[in-house]
């Protein structure tokens, strides 16, 4: 009997580690009034070892065909979750193939072990949301985040709709009743970022400037979205000047009418419902949360997802960061009050290994956010600026573990942080925090 590969075990099921997906090209059409998707994947792929097989995980879509090189393979066959494909020869280390899947059927949310996660129906659209097991909802695919890829979406769907998907828009044709709409990513890209957003919306540029930023969004919500996202260009400004240049071409918000618990964030766009389009601090902090995404979690991916806090812990601080440049409280004030209230809660979760259940649990995102703030007290505001900057500039587009992390502030500060990153990530209990030397803001109009 042959054992499925699990590429990580946050994450049982998914990824296969015998190989990296280089590039994927997707032609789709969905019809929004019966929820069909069919589909042709083309993949382009490398062994990182040899092998005889590859695994592709694929949920609730039936395929019909596969080729590997042009040729039929030795044989495919589809599993719950999985489709593996024998190879006709064994495949070396290093060898490329490109492997084509045309499949069809319902898409719908894929189960795991935090939820469900993927491609959901709305009452007039559709939206992804694959964090962080979603992605073979609608795609074949090497689910696993340290695998990322180039991506050529195109989708076709009725023209009374508007696509969103990752990267830039190279084309929208229409033909009769229907519109194909062509999204290109050149920046390497995991596969629970990937997405596509369809609903009756329409497209407004927010900010002009190096770093262009768009609205999509139902035509009734124009009044609202521009209020909320008022100061988006603003935002951008000083997240360029704290952690180095957009990584992206642009970036879009997409509002969709359904109610979403959270926002969503996915590589170059974030996705918010109505309710959270707001002045007040706890919309505008998620609009800061999810735009820093853009940074630590899509342009640097955690190879596993065991170092989430890299993604959730920055982008909380981003929050700190907005707050402090725009006006509001201070960092070292949110810290405060942040580790106060930790301090209140059960002492049990490891910040450098929460485990699946842990892995989205608010005190991963706010004890994160405390470990960054310890380190700037720690070290100053000079080098850990410097930090920031070179560990977003060193691995841009990358794959990144906590102790990548460690080596570039010990490398920027000189010191040895051996036990503060120790006793912030690798034991439960909650250590003291050092008070920043200089705030965020003074450095900003210093």
């Amino acid at each position: 009997m042959t054992v499925e590969p699990t590429a990580d075990p946050y994450v049982p099921g998914h990824g296969d580690p015998a190989y990296d997906v280089l590039g994927y090209d997707l032609e789709l059409d969905y019809s929004v009034e019966t929820n069909k998707l069919s589909g042709t994947a083309s993949l382009r792929v490398v062994a990182r070892e040899d092998l005889d097989r590859l695994t592709l995980d694929l949920h609730a879509l039936r395929v019909s065909k596969v080729t590997v090189d042009g040729a039929q393979p030795g044989r495919y066959s589809q599993r719950p979750g999985r489709l593996v494909v024998k190879t006709r020869r064994p495949v070396e280390a290093g060898q490329e193939l490109t492997v084509v899947v045309t499949y069809a059927g319902t898409p719908r949310p894929m189960p795991g072990p935090d939820g469900e996660a993927g491609w959901e129906e709305l009452a007039d659209g559709a939206i992804v949301a694959s964090q962080p097991h979603g992605a073979p909802s609608w795609f074949p695919c090497n689910d696993r985040p340290s695998d990322k890829a180039t991506y050529r979406i195109s989708l076709t769907v009725p023209s009374e709709y508007h696509v969103v998907a990752n990267g830039t828009l190279t084309s929208s044709r229409r033909r009769a009743s229907t519109t194909t709409w062509v999204y290109e990513q050149p920046e390497p890209m995991a596969t629970y970022l990937a997405t596509v957003q369809i609903g009756r919306y329409v497209r407004r540029t927010l900010h002009e400037g190096p770093t262009p930023v768009h609205a999509v969004f139902p035509p009734t919500a124009a009044s609202a979205v521009e209020r909320a996202f008022a100061r988006q260009g603003e935002m951008l400004d000083v997240f360029v000047d704290a952690f180095g240049p957009y990584p992206f071409a642009a970036y879009t918000v997409v509002v969709t009418e359904d109610a979403l618990e959270i926002p969503l964030e996915a590589q170059g766009l974030s996705v918010f419902s109505q309710g959270f389009l707001s002045t007040g601090w706890e919309s505008q902090r998620l609009i800061a949360h999810e735009l820093s995404h853009q940074w630590f979690g899509n342009s640097l991916t955690a190879s596993r997802w065991q170092d989430i806090w890299l993604h959730e812990g920055f982008a909380c601080y981003a929050e700190w960061v907005w707050s402090e440049a725009s006006g509001g409280r201070s960092a070292d004030a949110l810290a405060d009050e942040h580790h106060a209230r930790l301090a209140a809660l059960p002492q049990d979760l490891v910040l450098g290994d929460p485990g699946t259940n842990d892995m989205f649990d608010d005190r991963v995102y706010k004890r994160g956010a405390l470990t960054l703030h310890a380190l700037r007290g720690t070290i100053g505001d000079d080098a850990f600026w410097r930090t920031l900057r070179a560990w977003v500039a060193e691995h841009r587009h990358g794959s990144v573990t906590t102790a990548d992390l460690v080596e570039i502030a010990t490398r920027e500060s000189g010191e040895d942080l051996v036990d503060l990153f120790a006793a912030w990530l690798a034991e439960p209990a909650l250590p003291e925090l050092p008070k920043a030397r200089r705030s965020l803001l003074r450095r900003l109009k210093g």
